[in-house]
């Protein structure tokens, strides 16, 4: 089971004091981007899925800067999933992380692999992932 100092030890994460706004500005990316996705339905689901992914992935490091830490070294996605494993329910983190592998597929390696259904899917996950972000924010 993953732990914060682990992560700290092995240097996916670090340390980080952010500057005022910081997770204010990350929240409002996740929600520009989820909203872009739920425009692409229909269109480009591949895009729909990423953009889908991308504000969750945002939403995920809104969450760490609030607890005072950033992802470190090259693998950055996968420090947030791993991060967010910290404070939400396994099921949901498993979702989030098959997400980030099949998004870096659509992206570097195949087109045209994400079916309408799929991408609709994804935009809903991604609402319902920053309602849980958002209220892991409030409660401080």
């Amino acid at each position: 089971m993953e732990t914060l100092e682990g992560l700290r030890r092995r240097r996916v994460i670090k340390k980080f004091r952010p500057e005022p706004g910081t997770v204010e500005n990350a929240m409002d990316l996740a929600r520009r981007d989820v909203a872009v996705a739920g425009t692409m339905l229909g269109g480009n689901s591949d895009w729909a899925y990423s953009i889908a992914y991308n504000a969750m992935l945002q939403a995920g490091r809104a969450l760490m800067f609030s607890k005072g830490y950033r992802p470190s070294g090259a693998n950055q996605h996968i420090a947030v999933v791993r991060f967010v494993g910290l404070f939400l329910d396994p099921e949901v983190v498993i979702a989030f992380d098959r997400m980030r592998r099949k998004r870096h597929i659509t992206v570097y390696d195949m087109a045209g692999i994400v079916s309408e259904q799929e991408a609709e899917h994804a935009v809903a996950r991604a609402e319902g992932f920053l309602d849980l972000i958002e209220g892991h924010l409030a409660s401080g």
